[in-house]
């Protein structure tokens, strides 16, 4: 009896080895990771999109509201201008997945949060904006020394073992490395996983990225990626993006920090005058014939045309900036490469 015990122990010890995680495992192994940081506050979900209030909203939200979310279901339930145009004046902003925030109030199973990397004058902390709890974490910042994952594609996969897949994420998504091998790289999640995405998806960058100072051409190329995308309201990812967020997503993918909305936008930069443009410069446009209140953002797509996300129901798209009513309000250019 005490024999046959044996071996059955043995065999449980070996069946629960073999089923711990990988990601367990690797957590803490690779040589960047320092213990004992303070805890920082992590969007766990692909897309987190920040609302103007907490509490109940369409049916059809339930999709960007969970953990995990749904963005593609969510954005296919929005087909039209009527459900896209519900969103204006309700939404803030979107953060992705792995993007530090500060939980600025609580109101039941809702935070309000501020996007660290995402400036305005609404709050010294970030641009703010409600969310469900759920879609948050708080975590050791034990890895902030390991190189980046950032993502390159419109959308790449998450693994858990290279086979099965876990989430699907955004362009622009940043993770810190663990790992590096010839086709695949694991990567830290918000949650303290450790999962695998293929290398072909992301660049790699040094623990503070340093990432090459782009041409107005890049920025343009990057652009393109998009064009045909769908608009929508507060969008930064690649499952839509409102004319700012357009922007502020493909210049800090390349590395450069502008302000999240157009209007705060327009108030950086270099001003640059409309017959001296350059492939990348932003051109503003505002009520009453360019001297009101500036509400729109597009870039300058060399040619005489112009790169935008113009509004609810229409796509990413290249115009002439001849166009109207975008010939008449033009507000003025800014410039954020040399």
């Amino acid at each position: 009896m005490k024999f046959k015990m044996t071996i059955i122990m043995a065999l449980l010890v070996s069946f629960f080895s073999s089923v711990v995680p990988q990601e367990t495992e690797a957590a803490a192994a690779p040589s960047c990771y320092s213990p004992k940081q303070a805890a920082k506050t992590y969007v766990n979900v692909s897309v987190a999109t920040l609302w103007k209030t907490p509490g109940q909203k369409r049916s059809i939200d339930k999709y960007s509201l969970s953990n995990p979310v749904d963005m593609r279901t969510w954005t296919a339930k929005m087909p039209g201008v009527k459900e896209r145009i519900w969103l204006t004046g309700k939404t803030e902003s979107q953060a992705l997945y792995g993007q530090e925030v500060k939980v600025l109030k609580t109101s039941g199973s809702w935070v309000q949060a501020a996007v660290k990397d995402q400036y305005t004058p609404k709050s010294k902390y970030g641009y703010p904006g409600w969310l469900p709890k759920s879609q948050i974490t708080t975590q050791q910042a034990g890895y902030e020394k390991c190189q980046i994952a950032s993502v390159k594609s419109k959308t790449a996969y998450l693994f858990h073992d290279k086979n099965k897949k876990f989430i699907e994420i955004s362009f622009n998504t940043r993770l810190r490395i663990l790992k590096t091998e010839k086709d695949w790289i694991q990567v830290m999640t918000p949650s303290n996983k450790a999962k695998w995405i293929k290398k072909s998806d992301v660049n790699v960058y040094a623990s503070t990225p340093v990432i090459s100072k782009p041409k107005g051409t890049d920025l343009l190329k990057t652009g393109k990626v998009f064009v045909g995308l769908p608009y929508l309201w507060a969008g930064v990812s690649a499952y839509g993006f409102d004319c700012s967020g357009f922007t502020y997503s493909v210049y800090r993918y390349h590395g450069i920090s502008i302000p999240r909305d157009a209007s705060e936008q327009f108030k950086k930069g270099k001003a640059v005058s409309k017959s001296k443009l350059q492939p990348g410069d932003l051109m503003f446009f505002a009520y009453n014939n360019g001297k009101g209140k500036v509400h729109h953002v597009a870039m300058y797509a060399g040619n005489g045309k112009m790169i935008h996300s113009p509004r609810a129901g229409k796509n990413v798209e290249i115009i002439s900036i001849n166009t109207a009513p975008y010939k008449q309000e033009y507000a003025g250019s800014r410039r954020y490469i040399n």
